[in-house]
């Protein structure tokens, strides 16, 4: 019989703690719990990176760095790497995370941890992160330099640094390497910590037969190491300016498109280098996850490019990506790796479709979208549940969504009837019944965001596509994940068949009959 699964979206973010911010530390060992006593399987996140303006975590300062905004200063106090005087409590609110506020107050108290670091210097903590620079000095040196000198730049992009600086002159880099020394130090020390706390928590959630989904967005930020330090493998002109930009043509989200303003990569120049940066990436994210779920995937196919100029994305064009191509390098390089999951929506070409099949990986289906875009006489939509594949991921909403309350409160009549009438229901518990819809289909796996289980409106929204502020912050409050409602999912989850046996080989080797691997 092929195995089914189920888990949940939330990002750590969103975890409750004492610290203005979800991160790795308690909360996380808590929801794993949640997970395994609910009969879950899975626990999806977006991209983990350290995030700039805006907060997004699709647009990090760095492909390969950790935000050390969810480091545990729990962790840290019970490690010996803070003492209880180096910490005043923060009151920060714990339905939302204030990002103004959190982010110097968590800065100072890793100052203050490495500071104790370099005066203790115990022993095991000095192996572990002697080791660790090691492993990961192809980019942690390049990130390490990027932020130093970005914090003494008052965190201006780099394009706005000295020319020498944007140039990458090498006297200009020694300089300013001797200069900041301290800081690309502390810089480092901070990765290690974020890595040290992951391995722990993924080794945790292994230990409880949950696995974890990693993103993987398409594009990098402007304002990055990325492509600071290897500004050949984009379009940019002499400033280091892009000349192109990423974004998707008008859709459900946006009558004007998105105009996301990544710089797009020179596809050729990636391939005369063997794709070795996205080797790279794909090599690290294996290791830190169970499942890649790449965002954007079509952009591999096709991408839109987008004129720098333009101030929306309606005048963008159709540009040929590398393709399966890509993939199948990746796959020469380092053999099977973590399984990947295609975020195939929006404008789904013919190229798109080829490429997935190809490849085999599993694609998605947003349920919200299979019933609002049902006409009169037509139930064809293949988001809806009778059209669903065992090579699929379901979802009852994204972070891109809004909740599944919030949806069905904005939804017309016509709508609404259509849905009633499919799920057999009044729609007085809708979120309930979406779930159920998710879990009772063929697909593999299902995933609905918390903010679903919990029944949230529009208020608990994560992300408004188009927008730029306002998004990534909520947060759930401890307590909310009760004994009740955890029996509750897990008697839906067990008539559905997507209880998982907790078994080391089960975690170790998934299911890959039609999931295929790296």
């Amino acid at each position: 019989m092929k195995r089914r699964v189920s888990g949940i979206l939330l990002h750590p973010t969103s975890l409750p703690s004492e610290w203005g911010i979800g991160d790795f530390g308690p909360g996380a060992y808590e929801f794993i719990d949640f997970l395994t006593v609910s009969g879950q399987s899975i626990w999806q996140m977006l991209p983990l990176g350290p995030t700039g303006y805006g907060d997004s975590p699709y647009q990090a300062l760095s492909a390969f760095a950790g935000n050390p905004m969810l480091i545990s200063p729990d962790l840290l106090l019970e490690g010996g790497l803070l003492q209880s005087e180096d910490i005043e409590k923060p009151e920060f609110p714990h339905d939302h995370v204030d990002f103004g506020g959190v982010i110097p107050f968590k800065y100072e108290l890793l100052r203050k941890a490495h500071s104790n670091f370099l005066t203790e210097k115990p022993a095991s903590v000095v192996q572990r992160y002697s080791q660790f620079c090691k492993e990961h000095a192809h980019w942690l040196e390049d990130f390490c330099l990027f932020a130093a000198i970005k914090g003494f730049h008052q965190s201006r992009p780099w394009t706005s640094w000295p020319e020498e600086l944007v140039l990458r002159s090498p006297e200009a880099l020694s300089s300013w390497s001797q200069k900041l020394e301290n800081e690309i130090e502390r810089h480092c020390f901070i990765q290690f910590l974020f890595f040290d706390q992951w391995q722990k928590l993924h080794s945790y959630a292994a230990s409880q037969g949950i696995r974890i989904i990693g993103d993987i967005p398409l594009f990098v930020a402007h304002d990055s190491s990325d492509v600071w330090s290897h500004q050949e493998w984009f379009y940019l002109d002499k400033k280091g300016e892009p000349t192109v930009v990423a974004g998707v043509p008008p859709d459900y989200f946006s009558e004007t498109g998105q105009r996301w303003g990544n710089p797009l990569f020179d596809w050729q120049q990636l391939k005369n280098e063997g794709y070795s940066f996205w080797v790279k990436r794909f090599e690290l994210l294996s290791f830190m996850f169970d499942f890649i779920r790449i965002d954007h995937f079509r952009g591999f196919a096709s991408y839109w490019e987008i004129p720098a100029r333009e101030e929306t994305a309606v005048k963008g064009t159709w540009k040929k990506g590398p393709g399966a191509g890509l993939f199948h390098a990746i796959e020469r390089d380092l053999g099977s790796g973590a399984p990947i999951i295609a975020e195939d929506l929006g404008v789904i070409t013919e190229d798109v479709t080829e490429m997935l099949d190809e490849l085999g990986y599993p694609g998605m289906a947003i349920l919200q979208f299979g019933f609002e875009g049902v006409e009169e006489g037509d139930n064809s939509s293949l988001f809806l549940p009778h059209n669903h594949l065992y090579n699929q991921v379901i979802y009852t909403g994204t972070h891109d969504n809004d909740t599944v309350c919030g949806w069905w409160d904005k939804q017309p009549e016509e709508i609404k009837d259509f849905t009633r009438r499919y799920l057999n229901t009044d729609g007085k518990v809708i979120h309930r019944d979406m779930i159920r819809a998710a879990l009772s289909s063929v697909a593999f796996l299902a995933i609905f965001p918390l903010q679903d289980l919990f029944g949230c409106g529009n208020e608990a929204r994560m992300n408004l596509p188009g927008t730029s502020s306002g998004n990534w912050q909520y947060r759930f409050l401890k307590g909310d994940l009760s004994s009740d409602l955890a029996d509750d999912l897990l008697k839906m989850t067990q008539l559905y068949g997507r209880t998982a046996a907790k078994k080391d080989a089960d975690l170790k080797q998934p299911d890959t009959n039609s999931v295929k691997l790296l």
